[in-house]
């Protein structure tokens, strides 16, 4: 609520809203901490609907809006001991498909699957790197320009494109 009261003040309002906040807990299921399953899915699902709900309402009464759902191919396929994580995306999947068949067709809601990106300021371990990269179709990690570029695609250039997941993945998933 804050931030989209903050957003109204400085800038007059919401057009757009990327929702791109997630963290992962890697455990066996028998071993999966509560406090750990009840954090992920707040910041990675709840967070989404509740930053969606607030900025709706702006959204409506222009007649227009985009929201953009960063979910994971997580969401597409699943992982081994990330059952929050992977629960999490695919209910950001779910959420978008359910919110673009009820706002449509003021505001449009889309979702990016990133596949394995690398953050400039983490990095992982050079033979996982080159794990992850073996797996993707096109031989590299993807970048923060590569889901942003996606994002604006679907912010700006998509208009007739609602309820859509699309991979931003290298081909991981079309393996």
């Amino acid at each position: 609520a804050a931030m989209v009261a903050q957003t109204v003040r400085e800038l007059g309002g919401v057009d757009i809203l990327v929702n791109n906040a997630g963290i992962q807990h890697v455990a066996p299921v028998e071993e999966f901490p509560l406090d750990k399953w009840d954090a992920v899915i707040a910041i990675n699902l709840s967070a989404a609907f509740h930053a969606i709900r607030f900025a709706l309402p702006h959204m409506k009464a222009k007649g227009w809006g985009r929201i953009v759902n960063i979910a994971s191919t997580h969401g597409l396929v699943a992982s081994a001991q990330k059952a929050a994580y992977v629960a999490s995306k695919h209910g950001i999947l779910g959420l978008t498909k359910s919110l673009a068949r009820e706002l449509g067709p003021e505001v449009r809601v889309n979702a990016i699957a990133p596949g394995p990106v690398l953050w400039p300021e983490g990095g992982l371990d050079p033979a996982l790197q080159d794990e992850i990269v073996a797996k993707t179709a096109l031989q590299r990690t993807g970048s923060p320009d590569d889901i942003a570029r996606t994002a604006f695609f679907f912010a700006a250039e998509a208009p007739y494109v609602t309820g859509q997941i699309l991979a931003v993945d290298g081909g991981w998933t079309a393996r």
